[in-house]
């Protein structure tokens, strides 16, 4: 096969092969679940090699460097406590969100303010303010793994697509008829996916700034969406109890997912696109096969609405956050509940594990975050400063610095 553009990238848990094929960008998979620093990389990339023919003799050492890199990382000990290191007057009103790009070194923030702000983290100075959105700026996202772009989504029913660099607005998408409250990059960072109060969700071309599709389907308000690591895939979560999945390319429904009875809160594709999971006001959260979009395991036990859900990095594990202020660590495979987070004094509206799975951080409108030790639940660090309540937080890639948001109009970073 000749091949005209070929990119390897490491996408946690696994390798990224993206490559050019008659025109079109092609991408695959190659997952790496089962690594562990003690594997042998000479045998790991020999299998590799009988199983992907693309992977030729003259790309085994970028792919040894990266399964090298990959194997350091899973070694890497996680005690570490973090500290305050800068509280930052980052808006005139309530943030809205937070994100880090995929190397950590700069962050946005969502604002009622109306703007977006990108920050650089080893100094907390602000870079850029993205100005122009008339209303609420509620949903933020870089186009990791480049880290280019960025996205906005507002209440003004548009969508914004920006320079990283300069701060300058490349394209306002117009069509929606009600306000963006999701959005997300596909992995090739060549289309925006935007959900809306309107009931529909778009694909939007990056380059082009044109809509390329319109799914309709849903009955009410689309909260959550997330495409799947391939990108051919977009599963969105509705307010009308259901959940689809989306065919990318040609934009039609593949299968709606029917089985909550409340409105769904959050939905998210694990690494090797094989499962979704959904988390619902109905106080649980749902597995589901992507394939045949058939139900497999109802993870209960929450005694209020589950407001987010995550899978960890390898898609082994799952973690939900409740407004009966706990969370829960499930295992992806056997569905057991392998821990309970206990001890926030107030709704979790937000939950991520670290890069390499052995942390969870929760962000609460008791005004603190949490960091927990995901096999034995124990709160390793409360994260205290806010005066009002936490509505967004993240780790950042490397697991050193995390970052938090909330109504009090500050941004802190810790490290």
């Amino acid at each position: 096969m000749k091949l005209k553009r070929f990119l390897l990238r490491y996408y946690p848990p696994g390798i990224i092969l993206e490559y050019e094929k008659g025109g079109a960008l092609k991408t695959k998979s190659i997952d790496l679940l089962d690594l562990s620093p003690e594997t042998d990389t000479e045998e790991l990339i020999s299998a590799i090699r009988k199983s992907e023919p693309l992977i030729t003799a003259s790309r085994v050492d970028q792919v040894k460097l990266l399964i090298v890199r990959l194997q350091e990382k899973l070694g890497q000990q996680d005690n570490r406590r973090f500290s305050l290191f800068k509280a930052l007057q980052a808006h005139i009103l309530p943030l809205t969100n937070v994100a880090f790009n995929k190397s950590g070194s700069s962050f946005i923030t969502g604002s009622y303010d109306r703007t977006c702000k990108i920050w650089d983290t080893a100094s907390g100075e602000e870079l850029h303010t993205l100005e122009g959105h008339r209303n609420v700026v509620y949903a933020i996202a870089f186009n990791n793994p480049y880290g280019d772009k960025i996205a906005t989504g507002s209440f003004d029913k548009t969508c914004r697509l920006w320079s990283v660099e300069t701060g300058k607005c490349f394209h306002t998408f117009r069509g929606h008829t009600a306000e963006i409250v999701c959005l997300a990059f596909n992995p090739q960072s060549t289309l925006v996916a935007t959900g809306s109060m309107d009931t529909t969700a778009k694909l939007w071309d990056i380059q082009t700034g044109e809509e390329v599709s319109t799914l309709t389907g849903h009955s009410a308000e689309i909260i959550s969406l997330s495409f799947n690591t391939v990108g051919d895939q977009l599963v969105t979560g509705s307010f009308d109890h259901t959940v689809s999945l989306w065919d990318v390319p040609s934009g039609r429904r593949v299968h709606t997912l029917i089985g909550h009875r409340g409105e769904i809160s959050s939905v998210q594709f694990n690494w090797d696109c094989s499962l979704i999971i959904t988390g619902s006001m109905d106080k649980s959260c749902r597995v589901w096969e992507a394939a045949s979009g058939k139900c497999m395991a109802t993870l209960a036990g929450h005694e209020d609405e589950v407001l987010d859900v995550c899978f960890d990095y390898t898609g082994q594990l799952i973690a939900t956050a409740s407004a009966d202020g706990t969370a829960r660590v499930y295992s992806a495979v056997s569905y057991q509940c392998i821990s309970r987070l206990e001890s926030h004094e107030g709704e979790i509206s937000k939950i991520c594990f670290n890069a390499q799975g052995s942390r969870v951080l929760t962000a609460s409108a008791d005004k603190t975050a949490r960091l927990w030790d995901v096999q034995s639940g124990v709160c390793l660090q409360v994260l205290e400063g806010h005066t009002d309540e936490i509505f967004s937080s993240a780790f950042n890639y490397e697991g050193d610095t995390i970052i938090t948001g909330s109504k009090d109009n500050t941004c802190r970073i810790w490290r």
